[in-house]
């Protein structure tokens, strides 16, 4: 499939969440496909200049801009800086995200805050994201939105039940918004499996760890596990080439969702 046109300049993407994880892979991806890239961050200051200055050596511009998704009134500012720095946005990359890892067993685990926590920034956090960047985004004639989702949203595994539950509401929220914004703006959304970040660090031994993967990569129909870089390559295909495409829920997982009958 050809890419979408653009003009010289090159698209101007944000990517929340982008200080480690998918999220960096995603903004320097971008970079290298001649994007320039709001790198968006809440705490990993240090990361995200990294990650600028990463994309800046690609010989394209990129600058950070920090805020918490889960506050409209930062969602509305990472616009205002992206316009006010580039005058323009055309794609963005819901990729912020956050947990608590809760034994599923266990149904006194979680409490009311928790799924609060949870739910203000991987549901509500996307969806003041994509409401703030709708006005400028109907300005592009390449608009896309991709929600990074998770195969937790389907499967109903994951690091705790008030996670999985929040990737369901995103997946559902992305059909929503793929019909409802079309036909100015596309909207899909990746849903991984277990990715090789750091998203467990610190809750299992490296012992743990590194059964956990060889576990995973068993289970896995290709005998893998999937890198940030994976689900980078899939974000920007439907961000920049995916043209025909909206409302889609791209698993990635190396067909781990196949094994139905010994889920992890």
């Amino acid at each position: 499939m050809n890419a979408i046109e653009v003009d010289a300049e090159g698209p101007v993407a944000i990517v929340t969440g982008a200080g480690s994880g998918i999220g960096a892979a995603c903004a320097t991806a971008l970079a290298a496909r001649g994007c320039r890239v709001v790198v968006n961050y809440q705490n990993s200051c240090e990361g995200a200049s990294d990650i600028v200055s990463q994309c800046q050596a690609m010989d394209t511009e990129a600058v950070s801009v920090q805020g918490s998704v889960a506050d409209d009134k930062d969602c509305r500012k990472i616009l205002d800086e992206t316009m006010n720095t580039f005058g323009r946005v055309d794609l963005l990359i819901n990729n912020a995200g956050v947990t608590r890892f809760a034994d599923q067993k266990d149904l006194a685990a979680l409490n009311s805050a928790d799924f609060e926590y949870i739910m203000s920034v991987n549901v509500t956090g996307s969806y003041q994201m994509i409401r703030a960047a709708v006005p400028d985004l109907k300005k592009s004639h390449c608009a896309a939105v991709v929600n990074v989702s998770s195969h937790s949203g389907m499967s109903g595994i994951g690091s705790s039940m008030a996670y999985a539950a929040s990737k369901a509401a995103l997946n559902t929220m992305t059909l929503s918004l793929a019909r409802n914004l079309a036909p100015s703006i596309r909207v899909n959304a990746v849903c991984p499996g277990f990715v090789d970040t750091k998203w467990l660090s610190g809750k299992l031994s490296d012992e743990a760890l590194a059964e956990f993967k060889e576990k995973v990569s068993a289970a896995s129909p290709l005998q893998t596990i999937v890198t940030p870089a994976d689900v980078a390559d899939a974000v920007c295909w439907l961000g920049l080439q995916a043209r025909s495409v909206t409302g889609q829920l791209l698993v990635i997982d190396g067909g781990t969702h196949l094994t139905t009958a010994s889920p992890l």
